[in-house]
């Protein structure tokens, strides 16, 4: 397995502080009505293997349950939800307990995992953001699930497979997806109506967005806007089926060189830049609620944003007008491609006695089925990462509630199976992160041509991998 130097370890939790926590993760995601029934009753389903849950977990000792520490980075809904989550484990599971403590961002959460590691203290379970996936493969401290998965016999078909695709690495899958989302496009039907486009047909090009834009930009409101944020021109690149890193985008072997100067990203930001120029597109800078506030506001009529946000948008809306989705845009000659998987999922650290990994197994296993993830969907928006959670009544009802959630689901079925939609993998991702947001930025403002900003930032990043990878133990 590769582990990093300690020298490494302190290079990618520098570059970890540089991000603070992404729109799709902790605290952004929208609230719900709880279901009043205990999820208790889905603790008989959560074993892969034939034999019940009972039989498969661990036995209480005389010392009493074992008890797992779980480190989140989730607030508002995502923490209330998974309070209950937790709560409703414990009361159905004598030999096991959890205790759930929110540690801060993502990036206040894996500093703090990073400083625990070579102890025997920290966390049983951690989540980290999707971003921190190929630090964690390297940084030796995780028992991969794929271990577990195979002990118990675990059927991976039941879970979405482009979202197990993401957290899988050399074959195996490291991680259990936690709160994943993709982004989507949000638009104003009744905007769209008076510019006297279709309400129910929304832009699915580059040049088809530019178009509406045009047409909706009047009376000194410009017609969309994108918020600076680097997960979106990730998000495009895949939408091209193009590689955000070579390599593989990193899965092949370790990236070793970043390609957001390659042709989809110059064409992205010209595509951004031109608009910009225009005055159809307004800059609103990095903050994705700015962009959101301004869509409910009815000052733009078009935005981007993660899926997990549609509930809170629907609601800031507040039927002032309709809201509609439609799958993230891309240039029209782009004939494959998809979203990638955003969010986070949960690590299993192998710094802690077997009895405690397999029952930090159990409580995952439980976090997996179908009522716990229709549960975990309605009350937070983001995806279930099983199957048939789709078939839970209280799914489908939020679904007839919010037929927009639709669009999020199709895009996700809809993605080609490639390394451009299955996702970059990068030691040094949080920091590259916002090395694209600065060149964003200056293009936006005019300091830079697109090509030369992606150009620098891409030169940057190259050396920040060169660097992460040298510390790397083959």
């Amino acid at each position: 397995m590769k582990k990093l130097h300690s020298k490494g370890l302190l290079i990618a939790s520098s570059a970890a502080l540089l991000l603070t926590a992404t729109a799709c993760g902790g605290g952004g995601s929208e609230s719900g009505s709880a279901p009043t029934e205990s999820l208790a009753s889905a603790s008989n389903s959560s074993s892969g293997s034939s034999e019940s849950a009972a039989s498969s977990e661990p036995s209480a000792s005389s010392a009493g349950p074992v008890k797992i520490v779980w480190w989140h980075s989730m607030t508002g809904p995502g923490a209330q939800a998974i309070d209950k989550i937790v709560s409703d484990f414990n009361a159905s599971h004598s030999d096991i307990q959890v205790q759930a403590v929110y540690q801060g961002t993502y990036d206040d959460s894996l500093n703090k995992m990073k400083a625990s590691m070579g102890s025997s203290e920290g966390p049983n379970i951690v989540q980290v953001y999707e971003i921190g996936s190929r630090f964690m493969a390297d940084s030796g401290a995780i028992t991969p699930m794929q271990k577990f998965i195979d002990e118990d016999q675990y059927d991976l078909s039941r879970l979405e497979p482009h979202i197990t695709s993401y957290y899988t690495i050399d074959g195996k899958l490291n991680a259990m997806p936690f709160n994943t989302s993709n982004p989507i496009l949000y638009y104003n039907k009744d905007a769209f109506k008076a510019a006297g486009l279709d309400p129910e047909k929304p832009p699915k090009t580059f040049e088809e967005f530019e178009q509406a834009a045009k047409a909706l930009s009047k009376n000194g409101k410009k017609g969309a806007s994108i918020a600076i944020y680097g997960w979106f021109m990730e998000q495009l690149f895949a939408n091209q089926n193009a590689d955000y890193v070579n390599n593989g985008n990193g899965r092949t072997s370790p990236a070793t060189e970043s390609l957001v100067n390659s042709e989809a990203g110059v064409r992205t930001l010209t595509w951004w830049k031109k608009m910009i120029d225009e005055k159809v597109v307004s800059n609103l800078g990095r903050k994705t609620d700015d962009t959101d506030a301004a869509f409910a506001a009815g000052q733009i009529a078009m935005t981007i944003d993660s899926t997990a946000s549609l509930r809170k948008i629907v609601d800031s809306v507040g039927g002032k007008f309709e809201v509609g989705t439609g799958f993230l845009p891309r240039p029209a000659d782009a004939k494959e491609g998809g979203v990638v998987v955003g969010g986070a999922s949960l690590y299993i650290l192998n710094n802690k006695p077997e009895n405690e990994q397999k029952a930090a197994w159990e409580f995952i296993k439980y976090v997996t089925t179908p009522e716990v993830q229709a549960y975990w969907n309605v009350n937070t928006g983001y995806f279930p990462i099983t199957k048939a959670a789709y078939d839970q009544p209280i799914l489908k009802d939020n679904m007839a509630k919010f037929p927009q959630f639709q669009t999020a689901v199709d895009q996700l079925h809809a993605s080609a199976d490639s390394t451009a939609t299955q996702g970059a993998l990068m030691g040094v991702f949080p920091e590259a992160r916002q090395i694209v947001e600065g060149a964003i930025e200056s293009a936006l403002n005019g300091q830079q041509e697109p090509k030369a900003a992606l150009d620098a930032a891409a030169k940057q990043i190259t050396d920040k991998l060169a660097q992460y990878n040298s510390t790397v133990k083959k």
